[in-house]
């Protein structure tokens, strides 16, 4: 414990590290703040600029541009109606109608102080939960680990919007994708048709930019005409005391919601801040104040999607299954610069893992000073002309997928994918569950092979592992346990 808090303090007399988290933090409320873009698009741009720094100081930038960007999401919710990611579509709900009644200012203190809160209190529980998991992340083999995938990947039919035949559709179509390339243990070559540029399988940067990136790139572009109505913001205001009386138990409850949501795996800050918001009406007193500009249902989004930030790192960093699309890609960076999630994290490197927290504690309160201090000025980011935002997003993304390899072909991987990505967006298909089964897929292709070596093929014994069989039941329940109980209910009736 004196290890990991000597950690954690070291990162604030670190010159260097404060300086860079501290221009992260401004760069991901610019990036939260810009429709359209978001903490995973912003991410997965930032990441290809990260493989040349120390370990720490990459996941550190990730993790600041994942918090503050979840933060600043909710400054055009209430200035503009227009969240700036969808972890913030929550809070349009009363933000929003708050900032037309002139109280734009009291609005965003609200927002701000909740985030901080639920910010704060998400790497707490981050800093207590996840070497305790760790722990038990210890008694795991192939069987367990082969069976907590699945689980993982039965989770994405919540991740996001799209429904949860898609969401699953969309895991299962990048579980295929992580098939590409020689297999590991036969080296035969799976769908590759010849090009042995794909021999070692996708690279998951290019790809992700154009899932995330280079598709928003063409969503955004049929919106270059759209004409922004923003609400007039003179300064933001603290809560008052009687605004603290009202929503504290609600930011608190929010606090517990977000966490545990986030620590599900391939959930997310988006899922998050809508039952943040929906059990903030059911407890409150005034629900006839929801949708007119109720403190309690900004306090409840806010609160929830920022608590769930540090509640993904979770799964991510100790089990190696992203707890939202965000996550995935600092996962990513995680295993590009050698650290390998699990219980060798806590235990051989951890150090570096406490000064990851660290620097997201700081993140969180460097947001609250920009939030509390210079929304004003960030509020007039989002006027940006997209065609002038959009084409510099191209260049960088393309950047990006070349800086890596300094291959075409992962250029045009990325244009590819950015492709795919639009249509499957289209067609009601949500990108963050391809990412999540692509980086999921290799882990269960690996631990089922090694499962079965144990048991000399009898998949059948994988049951037999008590671990292993809980998370399978629950994978089983969480997909099948509503039409199940649609079934009891109406057999009943």
């Amino acid at each position: 414990m004196i290890e990991a808090i000597s950690a954690m303090a070291s990162v604030f007399t670190d010159p260097y590290l404060l300086t860079l988290i501290f221009a992260t933090t401004i760069l991901g409320v610019i990036i939260g703040v810009l429709p359209g873009l978001g903490a995973t698009t912003g991410a997965a741009l930032l990441l290809p600029f990260t493989l040349t720094m120390e370990p720490v100081q990459a996941i550190a930038v990730l993790s600041t541009i994942y918090v503050s960007a979840t933060f600043a999401g909710s400054i055009t919710a209430i200035l503009i109606n227009t969240p700036g990611t969808s972890a913030a579509a929550a809070t349009t709900f009363d933000g929003y109608p708050l900032a037309q009644k002139g109280e734009a200012g009291r609005a965003l203190g609200i927002a701000v102080v909740s985030s901080t809160v639920g910010g704060v209190f998400s790497v707490i529980v981050l800093c207590i939960a996840a070497p305790l998991l760790a722990r038990v992340a210890y008694e795991f083999r192939p069987p367990e680990y082969f069976a907590l995938t699945i689980f993982g990947l039965s989770m994405l039919a919540s991740i996001s919007a799209g429904g949860a035949v898609k969401n699953l559709i969309g895991g299962i179509f990048g579980v295929w994708l992580s098939t590409i390339g020689s297999e590991r243990v036969t080296a035969i070559e799976r769908f590759m048709f010849g090009n042995y540029d794909l021999y070692e399988g996708l690279s998951f940067v290019p790809v992700f930019i154009g899932l995330f990136a280079i598709s928003e790139l063409l969503v955004q572009s049929k919106t270059v005409n759209k004409i922004i109505e923003t609400v007039a913001l003179k300064a933001v205001k603290l809560p008052t005391k009687e605004d603290y009386k009202r929503i504290w138990k609600t930011i608190l409850r929010s606090c517990g919601i977000g966490t545990f949501i986030g620590i599900l795996p391939a959930e997310g800050a988006t899922v998050a801040s809508m039952i943040g918001y929906s059990e903030a009406k059911r407890w409150s007193k005034n629900k006839e104040e929801f949708g007119k500009g109720s403190v309690e249902g900004i306090a409840g989004a806010e609160a929830a999607n920022n608590a769930a930030t540090g509640g993904a790192m979770v799964p991510t960093m100790v089990l190696g299954i992203p707890g939202s699309g965000t996550t995935a890609i600092i996962l990513v960076g995680l295993m590009v610069h050698g650290l390998r999630p699990g219980a060798y994290l806590f235990t051989e490197q951890v150090e570096k893992v406490y000064q990851i927290f660290g620097s997201m504690l700081i993140a969180n309160l460097m947001f609250m000073a920009l939030g509390l201090y210079a929304a004003r000025v960030f509020a007039r980011v989002s006027l940006i002309p997209i065609s002038i935002l959009w084409p510099i997003v191209f260049a960088l993304s393309v950047i990006g997928a070349y800086a890596l390899s300094q291959s075409l072909v992962d250029v045009w991987i990325a244009l590819i994918f950015g492709v795919i990505g639009f249509f499957a967006r289209r067609h009601g298909f949500a990108v963050a569950p391809i990412a999540v089964g692509l980086i999921l897929g290799e882990m269960v292709e690996t631990n089922l092979q090694h499962s079965l070596k144990m048991y000399d093929g009898q998949w059948w014994m994988i049951l037999a592992q008590p671990l292993a069989a809980f998370f399978l039941v629950l994978a089983f329940l969480g997909l099948c346990g509503p039409y199940l109980y649609n079934l009891i209910t109406k057999h009943k009736n």
